[in-house]
This record gives structure tokens, sequence and C-alpha cells, in this order.
């Protein structure tokens, strides 16, 4: 068993930690990872994305931004200038066409190790606020290319025609290859700051509820978006469900691209804090 489960049910049982002993009884935790242990992620949980990924993304991803410290994972990008190692002079290729790289940052994933089909999922964490900042937590099927794989947006944050959001989004296949059917939620930042200035300094819980019959996105026990799961069906050739497959998750910075914008000049080094990651499915 691995020892921070170990120790968070240990805590439990105890009747020291609330989310396991007083969850409605038909939920069980299944894996957790509390981020206990300084230093490195646990090798047999976590996977690391490694350079220039999507979007259109000014950051480099590689471990080192990844790291756990005083029971979080922090997730740090970094204003870094190298030489691009992909660059190839005259390309077409994004990835391949800067000849440097202008910062770093990591993007984890639990694919291959963790992957879960509906449940409780749980993340807490403090997220990083400033201009260029893409932070998110989100979920893709373990099979079928992007988007009939199925993508669950459970948080992410950045600027729509300059003004900040939080997002809680699904996308699944459509009859064209690539192209995605969303179905989107963004709620203003401001909401947020109006009832709490403090907001962006504190942690918050961001969880999915996720059946055989709808996907439900919360913020500190707010719905912010509900996905019937009989309207999620891939267009051709395969007419999937791809919210009845098993999910990975995925915990990421990005940085600038088609949807973080541009970078405020101070907003380096962007910290991206999380304090758990809990899935509780029904006994």
């Amino acid at each position: 068993m691995n020892k921070n489960f170990g120790r968070f049910l240990m805590i439990c049982a105890m009747g020291m930690m609330f989310p396991l002993c007083t969850m409605a009884q038909e939920y069980q935790l299944v894996w957790c990872d509390e981020f206990n242990t300084d230093g490195k992620l646990d090798d047999a949980s976590w996977n690391y994305e490694r350079g220039f990924t999507r979007n259109h993304e000014l950051q480099w991803y590689q471990p080192d931004n990844a790291y756990c410290f005083g029971g979080h994972l922090i997730i740090e990008a970094r204003q870094e200038k190298r030489p691009n190692p992909m660059y190839e002079e005259g390309s077409k290729d994004w990835r391949k066409s800067r000849e440097f790289i202008e910062c770093t940052s990591s993007s984890v994933t639990t694919r291959g190790k963790h992957e879960f089909q509906y449940g409780r999922f749980e993340v807490r964490a403090r997220i990083p606020v400033a201009k260029g900042a893409w932070p998110a937590i989100w979920t893709l099927g373990n099979s079928l290319p992007w988007p009939s794989c199925g993508e669950i947006d459970i948080m992410e944050f950045y600027r729509i025609k300059g003004v900040r959001h939080i997002l809680a989004n699904a996308a699944w296949g459509t009859e064209r290859r690539f192209s995605a059917k969303w179905d989107t939620q963004t709620v203003p930042f401001a909401k947020y700051l109006e009832m709490n200035p403090d907001w962006a300094s504190e942690f918050h819980v961001w969880r999915m509820d996720w059946d055989e019959e709808a996907i439900r996105l919360y913020l500190d026990d707010e719905l912010l978006n509900e996905t019937l799961l009989s309207e999620t069906i891939n267009g051709s050739p395969d007419h999937q469900n791809p919210f009845k497959q098993p999910h990975y998750i995925l915990l990421n910075l990005a940085v600038g691209g088609d949807n973080g914008g541009p970078v405020e000049a101070d907003a380096y080094p962007m910290r991206y804090e999380i304090d758990y990651v809990r899935i509780y499915q029904k006994k």
C-alpha cells in the first residue's frame, strides 16, 4: 500500500480528518496522493509530459518543475532561456520553429498507472492567477485519439477577451476528425473576489461526481456544470461514449498559448500548489 494512502486511512480512522469519515456511506476512498514526502513525485503513480505539447503554449514541460514540499505538490513555471533541441530553421511546426525555450513548467499524469471509471474526484489546490497563467485539473480517456477519447476539465483558469475566468468543461468527438463538441461553463473570476478578496491566496476544492448518467463539476461545493452522458456520443466512425471508459488524471501549469494569453512581466515564477488528489468510488 502507498504509505501516504495508508497514513490517510489511519488518520481518518482516528477521527481527525473529515472527508472519508463523514462522506456518505456509499463512497469509499480507492486512491489518493497527499504529497507528504518532500522531493520527487512517486514514479509508481505519476508520469511527466515533456517538451512543447499543445495549444501553442510557451512552456517547455520538464520533470524538474514539479516537486513535493511541505505536504503540497508544487508545479512551478519559470522564466528560462535556452536552445530548443527540436528547432528546425524554416519549420512550419510551432514546436520546431522556436529557436529558444523561453519558460519551463511541468505537466504530470497518471496515465497507465491510475485510471478510473466513475467516482468522486477531489483536488484541493491554490492556483496562480497572474496574466498568462493557465493551470488545469483534467482527465482524458485511455482509448481513442482526442477528442473521441473524451476530456473532462474539472478546472481551468485563463482569460477570455482579457477577463479572468474559471471554467468547467467536457468535450467529446464529432463527425470531423480532431473537432470537439464542448459543454463549457465559464464563471468570471471577479465573482469569487467579490465574495472573498483573499480568494487567490487560499486553497479551494475542485470536485467531479461522475456516474453512468452524468458528470457534475463543483468548486467548493458549488455546482458549475452538469453534462448528461446521454448527450456525449462521439461521431463516426466509432459512435462510442468516451465517458463510459476509464480516464486518467492530468495536473499542469501551462503559460500563454491559445488561451493563456500574454504573460505579465513580473508573473514568474508562477506556483500552482496541490494539497491532495483523492478518488472515491461507490461501494
